[in-house]
């Protein structure tokens, strides 16, 4: 068995110029993953489910489960001192670690602590996503803005970590994609997934499809375009929708498959954040092989104007996507 330390300080050698902090920051968001997943196995027993009667700069209701997932996660990335600031889907602002020693570090993280949140009370699968930059502000001074207003093409690591019949921490460091299995009885994360390639094709289409009057008319065309009946491209296609991003990607991305959340009248710009939702996932799709886009650009080229942007998003094998940006730019 090799457990994600191990495969980590392995893999050191793909990056000669690092100084061992990346490896220390991945250790510190395993860190947080294993504290949030033993909350998440409380969920039901311990007063952890439920709102806690606020809501995020989102204008979402906040879940007692996103308040402490988001502050394990700021705690474990302020202690381990390599990262010099983060930016959350709960916090309105990024978040400075204003000390000598994380002034002087080279990463920031941002991260959407619990994606799903609205999915704990019912037992479904939930997630944290994660994606590593290298700073543009001097070494030494307080992180910046713009040390986060970076294109997803910039990122040195994104990952998530997926709460379900088992717990799967899945990483990249821009040299394939790995999975991790975590293993209550030890308290490790053992490799599971080494270089996981998602197919070209798939059959799953996974979309909201209680607003489809809403669509714009190329999306709408791509679902009758999956409901359609054809042999040789095995239609019509499976409909999957968990409504958590790391779920319904996961899925799609170990047995092939297409995840859209395209804009909507009531969403014009989307609604997924592009810095720590789609850029991540973006990220670890197009290292296994397939393909994101806003249904008219790669989403890893979308230069960032403010912290919580949001962007349409179409991601999974390449051959899917690469159909509904067809259409979209057919039909609008």
């Amino acid at each position: 068995m090799i457990t994600l330390g191990e495969f980590i300080v392995q893999k050191q050698a793909d990056f000669p110029e690092a100084t061992g902090d990346l490896t220390g920051l991945l250790s510190a968001i395993r860190l947080a993953a294993k504290v949030v997943n033993r909350e998440v196995n409380k969920a039901g027993l311990a007063d952890i489910t439920g709102a806690v009667g606020e809501q995020n700069i989102q204008g979402e209701e906040q879940q007692k489960l996103d308040v402490y997932a988001n502050e394990k996660f700021k705690a474990a990335l302020e202690a381990r001192g390599e990262v010099c600031g983060m930016a959350s889907e709960e916090e309105e602002d990024y978040v400075v670690f204003d000390s000598e020693v994380n002034n002087n570090a080279k990463y920031v993280v941002l991260t959407d602590p619990l994606d799903g949140s609205s999915n704990i009370d019912v037992n479904v699968s939930i997630g944290t996503i994660f994606s590593i930059y290298k700073r543009v502000s001097p070494r030494g001074t307080p992180v910046t803005l713009e040390d986060f207003l970076q294109p997803g093409n910039q990122q040195v690591a994104a990952g998530y970590v997926i709460y379900g019949s088992s717990t799967v921490l899945v990483y990249s460091t821009g040299h394939g994609v790995h999975g991790f299995t975590y293993d209550p009885s030890l308290g490790v994360f053992a490799l599971s997934h080494e270089n996981i390639c998602t197919p070209e094709d798939g059959l799953i289409y996974s979309i909201n499809e209680g607003n489809y009057i809403k669509f714009p008319d190329g999306v709408k065309m791509y679902i009758k375009y999956c409901q359609a009946e054809d042999e040789a491209t095995q239609r019509p296609f499976t409909a999957r929708y968990i409504g958590s991003l790391v779920a319904d990607f996961h899925r799609n991305l170990m047995k092939g498959g297409i995840y859209l959340y395209p804009s909507t009248m009531k969403n014009p710009n989307g609604k997924l954040r592009l810095l720590y939702e789609c850029n991540p996932i973006a990220y670890l799709v197009e290292q296994a092989g397939g393909r994101a886009s806003d249904g008219y650009q790669r989403i890893l080229d979308i230069k960032p104007t403010e912290l919580h942007q949001r962007t349409p998003f179409f991601v999974g094998s390449t051959n899917m996507v690469k159909t509904v940006e067809d259409l979209i730019k057919e039909f609008g």
